[in-house]
Parts: C-alpha cells; structure tokens; sequence
C-alpha cells in the first residue's frame, strides 16, 4: 500500500486523483493546495465524500512530505516548481501532470531525475500514450509522403493552447517524420493565401463547453487518409494513470521516467 500526496487536491483532477487512490486500496498524506484556496486548512476527505481522513489540507511544505511515499502535482507552474525542489530535498519520487513548463523549467526536472525518480507526463491517460506510440509509428512510416494535420479540443476554460498533449504530439512528429524537425506549426490559412507545402504541420485549436479532452493526427496522403484520434469522456482515465505512475515509481532508482516505461511498451 502507497502512501501518497496530492499537490492540487482542490481541483477536479486532484478531487478524482484522491478518488482513484483510495479505491485502489492507498492511502493520503499529505494535501497541498493554494494559500488563496478556499479548502485550505479543511480535512482532505470533505472534498471528494465528507468522510474523515485526519489529513489537512495545506500550503506546499517540507513537513508534511515525511508522511508520504511520493507525491501527484497537478497544480501550476509556479507550485509544481516549488514542490520539485522540496521532493529533491527529501528525495521522493514525483508524479507531474501539470503543464505549461518553459523549456529552461523543465531542465530543472531533468536536473531533479539525477536525484529523485520522476514523470513528468502532460497526459497520464493510458490510451493518450497508446496514441503517442501510434502516432511515432505513423509518422516514421507515413510523413515524407502524407500532410501532417492535428486537432485538440478542450473544455472553455482551459488557459493554455495548444494544449500539453498537443505539444508532445508534436514534438513527436517533428522528431520521427522525415524532413519535418523543423517544420513550422500553421495555425491561421486564412492569412498565408497560399498553397500548402510539403514541410509544415497545421494545428487547429478548439475551446468550448465542458470537453475533457479531443486529440486528432491527420496523416492525409493522395486517395487515403490516417486519422488517429483520442477523445476523454471523463477525468477518471487521467487520475487512473497518474495513480499507476506513482504505483510504478515508489522504490525506483533516480531517473527521468515516462508513461512508456509504466505501460511496458
């Protein structure tokens, strides 16, 4: 049995996070939150049932990090950055959904990996990463002949786009299709008036309602099409991979980890 932490337990992923967690038979200890929050300084299980778990919730501590094994982040940048130095400094491992990290920041997780076990994932989603090693595959083989397109759609209050698991795509992509490692992203055709050429990749971002999460890949060749397409009906399939990220990282060696090495694949 794990014990784990939740750094964002205010939010809808950290509330199902908690969820999945103890119906697999784990167990909190530690809960993080925002100093503004309003669940701050209340008992963690008020949040997701009422039900007492003489955990409460607070700001990001050192304290509270010797009563866990590892610790799931899905927060924001500024938290995740700090909770990363504190888990080096206790030296446990860290499960990271959250996204937005500037390339010099997520250095800094590299530079943790030497010290603490780590994932730093912007999709625990089982068939999202299935979707990763599909689009690798499609891309190697298909690219040099076929126009690369991709769609995400998300819920109207998503801050970010192209979402983190647009952006993995790809970076996916650019390093597996050939000719495309420094292909420009096209975001707007209404303003280039021109035809397409060979080494771009469009993106088209959508945002409205309550949509958990849409991804498409367009592989679109003469006379046939690829589409490989991932569609989130519910957070769940998130929370449920973060919790098996930290299953598989408790007791690691120190390294950069990813959702391939917890999938096997």
């Amino acid at each position: 049995m794990i014990k784990g932490g939740i750094c964002g337990l205010g939010g809808r992923m950290g509330q199902a996070i908690l969820r999945l967690l103890l119906e697999k038979g784990h167990s909190l200890g530690a809960a993080f939150e925002d100093e503004s929050h309003p669940y701050l300084g209340k008992d963690a299980g008020s949040v997701i049932s009422g039900k007492d778990l003489s955990v409460s919730i607070n700001t990001i501590n050192k304290d509270d990090l010797s009563n866990v094994d590892g610790v799931i982040d899905f927060s924001n940048t500024k938290a995740g950055l700090q909770l990363l130095d504190l888990m080096v400094e206790v030296k446990k491992p860290l499960v990271t959904g959250t996204t937005g990290f500037t390339d010099e920041e997520i250095k800094k997780f590299t530079e943790a990996s030497k010290v603490i076990p780590l994932i730093l994932s912007p999709n625990m989603s089982l068939g999202v990463n299935l979707l990763f090693k599909m689009t690798e595959i499609a891309s190697k083989v298909l690219a040099g002949d076929f126009d690369v397109e991709l769609f995400e759609a998300h819920h109207r209050q998503k801050l970010d786009a192209p979402s983190g698991t647009a952006k993995k795509l790809l970076d996916i992509i650019k390093e597996n299709g050939p000719g495309l490692k420094d292909a420009p992203l096209v975001y707007d055709r209404s303003i280039k008036k021109e035809k397409r050429t060979d080494k771009e990749i469009g993106v088209q971002v959508l945002r409205g309602g309550d949509i958990v999460g849409e991804h498409t890949v367009f592989f679109t060749g003469t006379g046939e099409r690829i589409e490989l397409t991932h569609k989130a009906s519910n957070r769940d399939i998130f929370a449920r991979g973060a919790v098996l990220a930290l299953e598989f990282l408790v007791n690691k060696e120190p390294g950069f980890y990813n959702m391939f090495d917890v999938l096997g694949i």
